[in-house]
C-alpha cells in the first residue's frame, strides 16, 4: 500500500548485387522466369476451370438470414460480413447477383469487391466462384425514416442466381428505432432530458456542454446513447436522479457485437464519460448505470467546503480510464458498484470524500497493465492537495492483484484517512504510525483461496466480459459490516437485513 511511486536493424542496399551476377546468370535467371511462367499457365488450364450449369452444384453459403437486429433510424450501422464458398467440385458462376428491394429497403451490399448500387441497377452478373474457392459479402444497413412507427421490422434480400437457374437466398432484417440525434449540445438554461415521454432513443455525437449557469436534469428511465466522440461536460449542474425500479442508463451507441456473444456495450472506452469542471457543484448521480465510458467521472479541483459530488446507489463500470477521478473536492459516493477501470476505480487526491457501503473491485482484464482498485494520497506526480477527510466505511476493495490499495503521500501536505469495517486486498498494515487508522479490516490474504480476490462474487467471466458483483456465499464480506455504518437500503433499493449485514453495496 505504502508504495509511492528495439534494436533497429540494419538493411544493406542491394545495388552491389548487379555487378556480382554474370552475363551468364543474367541470362539463366531470364530463362528461368518464362519458365515459371509457362508452368503457371499449364498448371491455371486444369480442370478447375471449368464451370458447371448442374443443378446438383451450389454455392455453400453459412447463414440464411443476416440479422443487423435493433439500430437507430436513420444512422448507419457498422459493415458486417460473410464469406461464401464453393466445394461443389466444378466452378460456379453466377447470372446474376442482386438486392431484391434495391434502394427502398437501405441495406447496401458489396459482393467480391462489386458495390450493388445505382449504377449497377442493384445487381451485378460478374460473380463466379472456381472450385475450392470462396468471395466475401459486406453489409451496411441505414434505415429511412420510420414515419409514425417508433419501432420497425425491415427486410430485404440477397438473390444469387445460378447459371443453372437455381436461386440461393439470404435474407436480411433488422429492426429500426426511431431517434433524437443531437450534436455538441450546449445547455445554456434549466433543461430536462426525458426519453421515456417519446419512448425514441437519444443518440449523442460531439457531446454535451452545461453552462456554468444552467442545470441539466436527465428523468428516471432515460438511456441516453453516446457515440464514441461524445461525453458530458458539467460547468454548471448535473441532476440525474434515477429510481429503484427506473435506474437511468449511460452509455455507448453501439447495439452490434464485436463476437459471437459479445456485444460492443461489454467493451469500455465507447464513449468519452463525464467531466466536473472547478465551477460546478451540487451533482448528484442517483440509481444510475454509467458503464463502458472512457473516464466515467472526473472531478476537478474546486471548494473543498461545497458538496460537488453525490453518488448513490449507482453503477460505474468497465472503463479505459478511470471509474471515479477526484482532485481536491467534496465528494460522497455510497451503495455504488465502481468495478474495471484500467486507470483505476477510485483515486482521490485531496479534498474531502466519503465511500459508504461500496464495491470497488478491479478485475480489468482486457490489456495488461490495469492500476489499482483504490489509489488514494495528497500527491500525484508533481502535484499536491491536501487530503482533509478521507473515510471508507463497510466497503469491498479488492481485485485480481496482490495489491489493490495505494497512497500517494506527500509528507509536507495534510493526510487525513481512516478505514473502517471494510474487505482490503493488500497486505496487512502494521506499520505502528499507520495501524490506528485502520479499524475492524479483514485483510485479504492473496493465498487464501476461500475469500481472495474473485472468490468475493457470484460471477467473474473474463472471456465474455461477464460480471456479478454480488456477494458469493463464501465471502467474508457476508454478515461482516458494522451496523453503525449500515444504509438502510442497498444498490438495487432493497432493505438490507436487519440480521447480518454484508459489506459492498448489495
Amino acid at each position: 500500500m505504502f508504495d509511492t511511486a528495439k534494436k533497429q536493424s540494419k538493411i544493406r542496399p542491394l545495388g552491389g548485387w548487379g555487378g556480382f551476377l554474370s552475363p551468364f546468370w543474367k541470362a539463366w535467371l531470364g530463362f528461368g522466369g518464362l519458365l515459371l511462367v509457362f508452368l503457371f499457365s499449364l498448371i491455371s488450364c486444369n480442370d478447375d476451370d471449368t464451370f458447371t450449369t448442374s443443378q446438383q452444384n451450389r454455392l455453400y453459403i453459412p447463414v440464411d438470414t443476416l440479422k443487423m437486429d435493433t439500430v437507430f433510424a436513420k444512422i448507419p450501422t457498422s459493415s458486417i460480413n460473410f464469406w461464401v464458398y464453393n466445394n461443389s467440385g466444378d466452378g460456379i458462376r453466377c447470372s446474376n447477383v442482386r438486392l431484391q428491394n434495391g434502394n427502398q429497403s437501405g441495406f447496401r451490399v458489396n459482393v467480391d469487391g462489386i458495390y450493388l448500387g445505382e449504377k449497377t441497377g442493384y445487381q451485378t452478373s460478374e460473380i463466379e466462384v472456381r472450385n475450392n474457392d470462396s468471395i466475401r459479402v459486406f453489409v451496411e444497413f441505414t434505415s429511412p425514416d420510420n414515419g409514425s412507427e417508433l419501432y420497425k421490422k425491415i427486410e430485404d434480400k440477397l438473390i444469387f442466381r445460378l447459371e443453372s437457374g437455381v436461386e440461393q437466398v439470404v435474407n436480411l432484417n433488422a429492426f429500426a428505432w426511431k431517434a433524437d440525434v443531437v450534436r455538441n449540445l450546449e445547455v445554456k438554461s434549466d433543461t430536462t432530458i426525458d426519453t421515456t415521454v417519446s419512448g425514441k432513443a437519444l443518440v449523442v455525437y460531439g457531446g454535451i456542454t452545461v453552462d456554468s449557469l444552467a442545470t441539466l436534469t436527465i428523468a428516471p428511465g432515460t438511456t441516453i446513447y453516446f457515440h464514441d466522440d461524445a461525453g458530458i461536460d458539467v460547468k454548471g449542474q448535473l441532476i440525474c436522479q434515477g429510481t429503484a425500479e427506473k435506474n437511468i442508463s449511460l452509455r455507448g451507441d453501439r447495439l452490434d457485437d464485436i463476437l459471437k456473444d459479445l456485444p460492443y456495450d461489454r467493451m469500455p472506452g465507447r464513449w468519452k464519460g463525464i467531466h466536473f469542471h472547478s465551477s460546478s457543484y451540487d451533482n448528484v448521480l442517483e440509481y444510475t448505470d454509467l458503464h463502458s465510458g472512457y473516464n466515467a467521472v472526473v472531478c476537478d479541483s474546486s471548494d473543498v467546503s461545497r458538496r460537488k459530488l453525490t453518488v448513490n446507489s449507482s453503477t460505474i463500470h468497465n472503463c479505459d480510464g478511470w471509474g471515479i477521478l477526484s482532485y481536491n473536492s467534496n465528494v460522497y459516493v455510497a451503495n455504488t458498484q465502481i468495478t474495471n477501470a484500467y486507470c483505476g476505480c477510485v483515486a482521490v487526491y485531496g479534498g474531502e470524500v466519503s465511500l459508504i457501503h461500496n464495491t470497488i473491485a478491479q478485475f480489468y482484464s482486457l490489456k495488461a497493465g490495469s492500476q489499482a482498485a483504490l489509489s488514494f494520497g495528497n500527491q500525484i506526480g508533481n502535484l499536491s492537495y491536501p487530503l482533509t477527510k478521507l473515510e471508507v466505511k463497510n466497503c469491498i476493495i479488492t481485485g485480481y492483484a496482490d495489491d489493490v490499495v495505494m497512497l500517494g503521500k506527500n509528507d509536507s501536505v495534510a493526510l487525513n484517512f481512516h478505514f473502517y469495517n471494510s474487505v482490503l486486498r493488500t497486505p496487512e498494515v502494521k506499520d505502528t504510525a499507520y495501524v490506528k487508522y485502520f479499524d475492524n479490516i479483514i485483510w485479504e490474504d492473496v493465498k487464501d483461496t476461500v475469500s481472495a480476490g474473485y472468490k468475493n462474487f457470484k460471477t467473474i467471466d473474463a472471456s465474455l466480459q461477464q460480471y456479478d458483483f454480488h456477494l458469493d456465499s463464501l465471502s467474508k464480506a457476508n454478515g461482516a459490516a458494522d451496523a453503525k455504518w449500515m444504509l438502510p437500503l442497498n444498490r438495487e433499493g432493497k432493505a438490507r437485513d436487519e440480521k447480518k449485514f454484508n459489506m459492498g453495496c448489495y
